[in-house]
């Protein structure tokens, strides 16, 4: 029986194909790709076994242990998981590594149980990887962007998620931008978010949207990095300022870090663990910025928010975040923006408010 192969890479990545990882745990978790589901073929404890088989006695050897490891039950259960998985997704296909013995195995596996042709994927996950990277390579050379820049809490997300010729860095790397900004659930590994990031860019590419808009950001979002040639071309790109009043400013800080980051850990941990890490979390954070922030300035601050997370614990009320907020967006980030912001004065091509800045976009075709 012939086993199909695609190297339609650019196809699979730009459709969104549903894809069957089969490779350990261990693997999956250092780096896949958007749209897949981990079934593996050999556990972490498996591979680890067959790797020092491998080692000791050569391939014949090792691969004799995994069909033994992988056999009755188990392997009964694993095609079952593939079974569901192929029926539920008639047009994907599957891959392990290098697109060798284990996908061909799980492919083989899969039609002795359903009859069903499943496609693997000529190279695995190795030969996709390495698309990306080199997409990735190409998309920083090729896109044409302008830099969204502005005060802490000015709105800038907000503003892009108007447009549609526009990559969402916060969105991909899982982080708000600030000491403030983690999330309930950890950030993706940087493969996967390089990953994700080269195929929003080819997909940007492949509708020849190539002028976009990106945040101004530095080299690292949160405990992730930008990738170098990207980063480069942010920094000399040029940019257009957001402006809002302090009152907006405070509103919309407020939203994210109080409202929505309260919300997404209690929809995570459950309401009152929930509570506790969120309130904990804003803390860490305050302490974090003890050092540029004085430590009289600090105290007062912390004082401040821990005060409004006990209102807002006793009463519900949740109206003093935005004291310390102001002081923080006013005595900590202008100052900081300022002095940034200095430094890019010759690359200003705009500055606006948010319908202002939409009109000027729009003038230029970029919607």
């Amino acid at each position: 029986m012939h086993l199909p192969q695609l190297d339609n890479y650019r196809a699979l990545l730009l459709d969104n194909t549903a894809l069957l990882d089969v490779r350990a745990p261990v693997e999956f978790n250092q780096g896949a790709f958007p749209h897949t589901q981990n079934l593996p073929l050999i556990d972490d404890n498996e591979r680890e076994k067959i790797g020092t088989c491998y080692k000791k006695h050569g391939q014949d050897a090792a691969i004799k242990l995994g069909h033994k490891l992988v056999s009755g039950d188990i392997k009964s259960q694993r095609v079952l998981h593939w079974q569901h998985f192929v029926e539920q997704n008639p047009q994907g296909a599957l891959y392990c590594f290098r697109g060798g013995l284990r996908s061909k195995i799980s492919q083989q596996w899969i039609y002795e149980k359903t009859g069903i042709i499943y496609p693997r994927i000529k190279g695995g996950y190795k030969a996709m990887r390495r698309l990306l990277i080199d997409e990735l390579e190409i998309s920083t050379q090729q896109i044409k962007p302008i830099m969204l820049g502005g005060r802490t809490g000015i709105g800038k997300t907000l503003l892009l998620k108007k447009l549609t010729q526009q990559i969402d860095l916060e969105g991909i790397y899982h982080h708000r931008g600030s000491v403030f900004g983690k999330h309930a659930t950890p950030q993706p590994t940087q493969i996967n978010i390089e990953n994700k990031l080269s195929i929003e860019l080819l997909k940007l590419r492949d509708k020849e949207r190539l002028q976009l808009v990106i945040e101004d950001e530095g080299t690292n979002i949160g405990s992730r990095s930008i990738p170098e040639s990207l980063s480069k071309k942010m920094k000399q790109s040029p940019l257009i300022l957001l402006e809002a009043n302090i009152e907006q400013r405070v509103n919309i800080t407020f939203q994210e870090y109080i409202t929505e980051a309260l919300s997404e850990h209690q929809l995570h941990y459950g309401e009152e663990d929930g509570f506790t890490r969120w309130a904990e979390q804003l803390c860490l954070s305050i302490d974090k910025i003890q050092k540029r922030l004085g430590g009289t300035r600090h105290k007062i601050i912390k004082a401040i928010l821990t005060d409004a997370i006990c209102q807002q614990k006793s009463s519900a009320d949740n109206e003093q975040h935005k004291t310390w907020i102001k002081c923080l967006l006013v005595d900590y980030y202008d100052p900081m923006y300022d002095f940034q912001i200095s430094k890019k004065d010759n690359h200003v091509i705009f500055k606006g408010e948010k319908h202002e800045v939409l009109a000027y976009l729009k003038q230029h075709q970029i919607t």
